[in-house]
């Protein structure tokens, strides 16, 4: 009788850590999933707000959406590092060539992968624009944009790194 009761209590302790672990265990998936809903919908107001600001050639917009350490990439020139230099760049162009127009632009991202307090974010962009008002068109298409995403202490998402090929 003794070792009856010696194993009920076992398996009585045993169902309680397992039971204790599995609800465990289930809230931290509804946390993941909270924060994953709350990240992606952070991430897609950063994709909007990047394509307004890119339409409307806002100059402090086209800043605004980079992280304070954030690295610009393209082919054929050197990285561009830090919000400061960012902003340099922008001015020299828009310096060069003022009348600068967006016609079109719509990042196509195939996919997005959140690690921690990074994403990733995989796909295409396109894109139209005119250099001057009496030049035509321009429209490109890239393939292969690949954006670091880094999120912030306020919840929100900022690019850290985005290159083009």
């Amino acid at each position: 009788m003794r070792r009856t009761s010696i194993l009920m209590s076992i398996a009585f302790a045993a169902g309680l850590a397992i039971g204790f672990f599995a609800r465990s265990a289930g809230i931290d998936a509804c946390r993941r999933s909270d924060t994953r809903a709350a990240d992606l919908a952070a991430i897609k107001k950063l994709e909007q707000e990047d394509i307004q600001v890119t339409l409307s050639q806002d100059p402090k917009g086209l800043v605004d959406v980079w992280a304070e350490d954030g690295v610009r990439l393209g082919p054929g020139r050197p990285p561009t590092v830090g919000k400061q230099a960012i902003t340099a760049e922008n001015e020299q162009f828009r310096a060069q060539f003022p009348e600068f127009k967006v016609l079109k632009y719509a990042p196509v991202l195939v996919e997005v992968q959140i690690a921690g307090g990074w994403a990733i974010e995989v796909g295409n962009a396109n894109a139209a624009y005119k250099m001057s008002p009496k030049d035509e068109p321009i429209s490109v298409t890239t393939q292969g944009v690949v954006r670091v995403l880094k999120r912030q202490s306020d919840g929100s998402w900022k690019f850290a790194v985005v290159g083009l090929k």
